[in-house]
């Protein structure tokens, strides 16, 4: 295709993920991707969609694909030589191009996930080489680049529909289920199975970051800069649990790049200060109001901790 952009990006949203797509968007432009945002449209409001339209494109979604197996099809109905695919709840805190370059070169880039998973059938299951034992990765950010992205891409999309959605943890939960991560777990079958084990680059989970954002501070907010004590600074802030725009919660780290994100006059997507919930918003009492979700989801969770080492040392005695 002649008309294929050198790098894209892919995203899912509806109306409830709406804010946190125009967060992903505005981040991303603002770290200095001035690449094509591709936005699979799964509900979104007339006008969202509005807003939306101005810095992405909007790709209406097949009624038939389920929310959880969604990423592959913007991407492969408007490839590009680098695709990153990229969830709607992620905020990009520094320049994504080292990745992107790896990606051109030929590389799957992934980061790990904390959890140990593997299953030895997923080959079996998906029609796959027998997989080799790796680091399980996020289905949350990762990169297809050249052909091998292509291919990884391709099996994706096909073998992700051989998934039963109702058995994974979005339904049944049936315990021992293979594909407990639906899109996740096919992903990682796939990288686990590829022919040279060497054109799958995983990063370490820290560099993108997760709730609780343990140790990770924001150093300069306007710019989106983010870093652990040690230095070291995350690609991505992911916050794949409670949604703050959803929720009355903790101001996070994420939190707080998501008002500046929504809030500020230096963004590509400005969206009204009424759909912007209040505890987002700049001023004095939304940020009195933050305080106080911190305060009390910090003490819950401090009591909760308690609670679990207590237990534990009661279980160990006995």
């Amino acid at each position: 295709m002649s008309d294929r952009p050198e790098t894209a990006f892919y995203c899912v949203a509806d109306a409830r993920y709406f804010l946190g797509a125009v967060g992903l968007v505005n981040s991303l432009r603002l770290v200095g991707h001035d690449e094509p945002v591709f936005v699979l449209d799964r509900g979104l409001s007339a006008s969202q969609r509005e807003l939306l339209s101005g810095s992405a494109t909007l790709v209406e979604a097949p009624a038939d694909v389920a929310p959880w197996l969604a990423k592959t099809v913007a991407p492969a109905r408007h490839p590009a030589r680098a695709m990153v695919l990229i969830d709607a709840d992620m905020i990009a805190t520094r320049s994504l191009s080292p990745l992107i370059e790896r990606a051109l070169e030929g590389a799957v880039v992934a980061f790990e996930n904390e959890s140990d998973r593997y299953v030895a059938e997923w080959g079996d299951l998906l029609d796959l080489p027998p997989p080799r034992r790796e680091r399980y990765v996020s289905s949350g950010l990762f990169v297809l680049g050249g052909h091998e992205g292509a291919e990884v891409l391709a099996l994706l999309d096909d073998r992700q529909r051989r998934v039963d959605v109702e058995a994974g943890l979005y339904g049944r939960d049936d315990a021992g289920y293979a594909f407990r991560y639906p899109e996740q777990d096919v992903l990682n079958a796939i990288l686990d199975s590829r022919p040279d084990p060497g054109r799958v680059q995983r990063l370490p989970s820290r560099l993108a970051a997760t709730p609780p954002y343990t140790r990770l501070r924001v150093r300069d907010l306007r710019a989106l800069r983010c870093a652990y004590a040690d230095g070291a600074e995350p690609y991505v802030i992911h916050q794949f649990v409670r949604k703050p725009w959803l929720e009355r919660m903790h101001h996070s780290v994420y939190s707080q790049l998501l008002a500046r994100l929504l809030c500020r006059d230096d963004v590509a997507i400005r969206v009204p200060e009424a759909d912007v919930p209040h505890r987002l918003r700049r001023g004095v009492v939304p940020s009195l109001e933050r305080v106080a979700l911190s305060a009390r989801d910090l003490s819950r969770w401090y009591a909760g901790e308690a609670a679990r080492r207590v237990r534990g040392r009661v279980g160990r005695a006995g």
